[in-house]
């Protein structure tokens, strides 16, 4: 008996989870290298592109694979890991002061606004 649309949907978005957990896809793209249960064209034709479901579960694994690599940074000796850490999660004013390309377009915090209408004035 051929199932409906709705049940292939259905299973195909079980199935993609499922996939998504245990190969933790971390992009959409990716789960097409190890589900081969359904081609691109029908994955969008479904809209499983747009599943709710299926965004979480990539987000998730993003999240926890983010959070792994932090922590691998911060217990790492390798000082350009530390750095990239550090970068990640100090305030604007750190950043600035490690940066050595800092380049303040302002006068001392204010911005410089100079009307238009001078300009024309000095090109006539």
């Amino acid at each position: 008996m051929a199932r409906s649309k709705k049940d292939n949907k259905e299973r195909y978005e079980k199935e993609i989870l499922e996939t998504i957990k245990k190969y933790n896809i971390l992009d959409i793209v990716s789960i097409f290298a190890f589900y081969k249960g359904c081609c691109r064209s029908t994955f969008y034709n479904y809209g499983l592109d747009r599943l709710d479901s299926i965004k979480n579960a990539i987000d998730d694994n993003k999240v926890i694979t983010r959070h792994s690599l932090k922590g691998k940074w911060a217990n790492s000796d390798n000082a350009t890991l530390q750095l990239a850490l550090f970068k990640l999660i100090c305030s604007e004013e750190e950043r600035d002061a490690l940066s050595m390309q800092k380049v303040d377009h302002t006068s001392k915090g204010e911005k410089i606004n100079i009307p238009i209408s001078a300009w024309k004035k000095e090109d006539e």
